[in-house]
This record gives structure tokens, sequence and C-alpha cells, in this order.
């Protein structure tokens, strides 16, 4: 199908979000009109610039305050359209959207409302327009949809129909099975928006909150399946009002935005993707690194260095199944000036796919950037993207007889260590930029198909991190993707901290030995443990040995939860975890507690 935005979607000038649009791959556009009016293009110049581009301009909006109003109101009404519709003339638009009123003055009398809808779309006839009516969520008299299409069905003119609007039909919770009564040759137009499930003023959540299809609360996909049975064959527009969006890149909200039309068409079955291929594992992580500190950390967290790249500066450490990679030969982009070297940081994570060919296409399907490699010769192939956080994703099979296994790039070298009980990558979590947040939970349920999981909202000293989990249905792949909302003066890397979860079999025997190597674990406070015992009817046993080895403990309705941390690393630190008896979370009740630790520890 058509797939159309509205300018307000995006950040910047009217020219530089039609250029956004056009290369993000979208058909058409939606002008709103405060963005005309804040533009030094004529409308002529608009015209031809969305035509150069290969737009089409599918709606101008919005038009207010128009239906069921006294006849002194009328007669300017009518004035003020007129002049609207020449500038359409000049725009090339001839689709008008009218939003359902909110003035004080309007009536609550559907006959005059109908009267006078006519009339508008008599006088739009006759410059080649029609006009779309919409019912606002929060419209003086009209606020649902039925509503509106009764008016319109009453007015019965043919240039008059319905514009539908997902946020302003799902928020109201009205049932959007009743579209389908409507014709689809009535549904003038449908914009489309999601937004995450929140108790407030309707008008507020509208004007701050909207988010696009997927990212939200709001099943955005039935209400399509509902618009699609009617017959509509118009374009599907986005409608986003949002503060992040329009702050944001505007090219790459625009990339963002065209993705989730597509992974919508999808969930709608309108599209023929290339299945999701749901990873099944991870393969490795890869820490950028020059110096001495996550050497001498994953030797004593039991890690045996196991190989080294046959080409490049690459070291393969690994314990059990859980593999880290050192890469020493990035740029010096987080060159630490005090030290020279390159400030540990989280670069990539491998995936194990049962089809890295697959995968990687999938991805390129929803638009997720593809990573250039350079490989020589005998390096296996590796197809990789990046994330919205710009973390790299190969798509990986080891050790499989039928696949290349990227272990053979690196040459083995006689290992000796102590392991300490790791068995393998639990989890690992993101930092995501502040802009971000809302794309990256898209880009993990869309490309990955990961199962989103609640956003939370966790206290940090100096303000809020925001988390929210993304996982596979069996939990063999979890990532926890935060966003910091903190003070800039609280730390030196408070809002850039990123973690690797390491499973243990026995945390206790770990941490344990941990301790006995002097591994630079982070300390938990008495009063913790003081809360633990009054929270918890715990064993007396268990509760001094959590004490005493810094452990922390969490219990969800499936099992319980024991981890620890240890001290940061640059930007990077390790967490120790044992989920026993089906426990699914993160132990994020324990994250405040985590934090202030972290910060006391790097100021």
């Amino acid at each position: 199908m058509r797939k159309s935005i509205a300018t307000v979607c995006l950040s910047g000038t009217l020219e530089e979000k039609l250029t956004a649009i056009a290369a993000a791959g979208f058909d058409g556009v939606e002008i709103f009109e405060n963005d005309l009016l804040a533009s030094p293009l004529s409308p002529e110049q608009v015209r031809d610039r969305a035509a150069e581009l290969g737009l089409t301009i599918d709606l101008f909006q919005p038009f207010r305050d128009v239906e069921a109003v006294p006849e002194d109101l009328l007669a300017r009404t009518l004035r003020r359209a007129e002049k609207k519709f020449a500038v359409m003339e000049r725009l090339g638009a001839d689709l008008m959207l009218v939003c359902s009123s909110v003035s004080p003055a309007a009536l609550d009398d559907d006959a005059l409302a109908a009267e006078q809808l006519r009339l508008l779309a008599e006088r739009a006839a006759a410059h080649g327009i029609r006009i779309a009516y919409e019912a606002l969520a929060w419209g003086r008299h009209v606020n649902t949809y039925d509503h509106a299409w009764r008016i319109v069905r009453q007015a019965d003119h043919p240039a008059l129909g319905t514009c539908l609007d997902s946020f302003h039909i799902l928020s109201r919770g009205s049932d959007p099975k009743g579209i389908e009564e409507i014709p689809g040759e009535k549904i003038f137009f449908l914009q489309l928006a999601d937004a995450p499930l929140m108790a407030m003023d309707v008008l507020q959540w509208s004007r701050h909150y909207r988010c696009f299809p997927g990212q939200g609360g709001l099943d955005v996909a039935g209400l399509l399946e509902h618009v699609l049975r009617t017959g509509y064959d118009g374009p599907l527009s986005l409608e986003v009002f949002n503060d992040v969006f329009r702050q944001g890149d505007t090219a790459r909200t625009a990339v963002d935005a065209l993705r989730s039309l597509i992974a919508l068409e999808e969930a709608a079955g309108r599209t023929d993707l290339p299945a999701p291929v749901v990873p099944t594992g991870f393969a490795f992580a890869e820490l950028a690194s020059t110096g001495p500190e996550l050497p001498a950390l994953l030797t004593e967290l039991g890690f045996a260095r196991t190989g080294r790249h046959h080409s490049k500066p690459v070291e393969l450490w690994e314990q059990g199944d859980a593999r880290i990679v050192l890469n020493s030969g990035l740029d010096n982009s987080g060159l630490d000036a005090a030290t020279g070297h390159l400030e540990p940081a989280l670069a990539a994570i491998g995936l194990e796919t049962p089809d890295p060919a697959a995968s990687a296409g999938r991805a390129r399907a929803l638009l997720a950037p593809v990573l250039p490699r350079h490989r020589a010769v005998a390096d296996a192939p590796l197809d990789a993207v990046a994330a919205p956080d710009s973390t790299e994703l190969y798509f990986c099979r080891t050790e499989h007889p039928d696949h290349p296994s990227w272990t053979g790039d690196f040459t083995p070298r006689a290992a000796s260590a102590s392991p300490a009980g790791i068995t393998h990558i639990d989890h690992v979590a993101l930092t995501q930029p502040r802009h971000h947040f809302d794309e990256a939970s898209l880009f993990y349920r869309a490309v990955l198909g990961l199962r989103p999981h609640e956003s939370l909202e966790l206290a940090d000293p100096y303000g809020l991190l925001r988390s929210r989990a993304v996982s596979g249905a069996d939990g063999s792949v979890r990532l926890a993707l935060n966003v910091a909302q903190i003070r800039p003066d609280s730390g030196p890397s408070g809002s850039l901290w990123q973690h690797i979860a390491l499973h243990s079999r026995d945390i206790v025997a770990t941490a344990r030995r941990l301790r006995e190597r002097g591994a630079p674990l982070l300390p938990i406070p008495d009063n913790y443990y003081d809360d633990l015992e009054a929270r918890h009817e715990l064993d007396p046993g268990l509760h001094r040995t959590l004490r005493e080895l810094g452990l922390l403990y969490d219990r969800d309705d499936s099992g319980t939860f024991l981890h620890l941390y240890t001290a940061t690393v640059g930007r990077v630190f390790f967490e120790i975890v044992q989920r026993i008896d089906g426990y699914q979370g993160y132990g994020a009740a324990n994250a405040p507690v985590r934090l202030a630790a972290q910060h006391a520890r790097t100021r």
C-alpha cells in the first residue's frame, strides 16, 4: 500500500522534512498547516519540490471549528475555507482534513453539523477538493469515529467523507470493529499512531506521547485490519505528535517511521516480508579496549584467552559457552586522555541464528543499516547491521557443520584459566540515546522478532533510568534497553554504562571464587540487607550468605534471582546472575541500589 507521513512527525524546516521523507522511501506527505505557514517557500515551490522528490501531497491539515456553528460564525468559516482552498490549489493538494469542533460556540446539533459540512463540501468540490471529517477524541460534541460517520452519512455529499485516526479511536477505548460498517469509498483518509498506555488527559497524551505503530501499547494492527476489510485503498499515513521526535534527527526519524509502517503491514497480513528468524542465543559480546583492565578482569572472572584473530588485533576469551571478544583495533575516538588507552566499551553482539542469510535479509527489508565488513579472503562471512545505539549486530551460526563458523578466524592458543562456574551470556544491557529509545523498541521487535516487555522507570540518585527488556519466547536471548535521564554532572559516564550479564550454575560458589581472587566487585550497603530481611522471610543462613558475598536477591511468580556486579571499567561492567526455578525478570527492584553504588564508586 502507499505510505504517507505528516510533516508534524519530524523536526526541521518543511524543506528538510520533505527531503528526509522522500529519502526514507515514502510515497506521499501530509502538509501540516503550521509547517507551511513557517516556510519561506511559496505553495507552488512546495508543490514543485515535492514533485521533484517523487512525493504526492496527500492531505492538507487541519481545518478547525467548522460544523454546527451559529450563522454569523458560519459566514466567517466559509470565507476562511475559500482562502484555504485557494492555497491548496496552489499546493496541488485535493484533500483537506476537517477536525470535529472544540469551539465553545459549537452547538450539539447533528442535523446542523451535517448541513454545514455539506455546504463546505459543495464549496470544496467547486475547487476540485474533497473534505475528510475526523472526530477528535476531545471534540466538544463529536468525539467518536461512529458519530463523525453518522454526520457524514447524513450530509450525503460525494466530496465529503471521513478520516479515521487510530489514536483518536483507540485512546477512547472505542470498539474499532464498527469501522467495517463504513463503506471503504467513504473513508477518505487513514491516519495511524500508537502511544504508550498512560492514565492522563487525552489531549496531553495525544500532543506529547504519540509514537509510531509498534512502539506503544495500542492495537493499531487490529484497527488496520478492520479498515482494510471495508475496501479502503488509500494511503497508510502517520500522524504523530511526539516531543522527542520533534527534537530528533529528521532523516533517522523518517526511516524509523517507514519501518513502523512496513512492520504494521506485515502484522495486518498485507506484505510479504522475509519471515522473522528469532535469535537462539548469544554467540559473543565484543568489547573495544586497548588497556590491561579488561584482560585482568576477565581472568579474575574465570575466562581463558583461547585464540587470536589471524589478521586483526582481536582476541577470543571463553568460559563455558560464554565468549567475549576483545578488539584493540577500533578507531581512537574513545581514547582516554589520562591513560592513552581506548576506553572499554561494548562494540558488537554476535547473535546465534539458524539462518544468518535470512536474518540479514529481513533486517534489510526493514531498513536496518547494513554494515560493510572488511574481511580477508580466509575470514568467515558475517552479515552485520547497526542497532539504533550503533552497536553492531552480527548474525552467526557457531561451529555448525553446514555453515562457516566465525570461530574459525581465530588461531587457537593454549589456555590456562581457573573457571568460576560461568556457563553462558544471560543478557546484555544496551544504553540508548534518549531520542532512540522508541526506535530501539520497534527495531528489536520487528527486525529480530523479540518480544518487548513492560517499560519501567528506575530510580537513579540523580534522576530516572528508563528500561525496557526484549527477549525471545524461550529467554535464550534477552536484551535490556536503557535510557538514562539524569543530571549531566551526575558522574563521568552515568548515562553511558553498558553491561554483560553472565549466568552461573552456582552463584554462591562463583562469588566466593571471585572474592578469593580479588575481583573488583561492587559493594552493597548493609542497609540493603536489613531491608531484605524485613521484606522476605529468607532462611537465616541464606541471608547471611547474601550479606557476606554482596549478592542481591529478587523474586517473581516463577522463581528467584541472585546476582552481583563488578566495578565499572570504562563504560562496561559485568553482572553475574543465577536464575532459579524459572525466574523471568532482571532484578529491577535492585537497580536503584546498584546505580547508587556505581555512582559512589565512579565520582
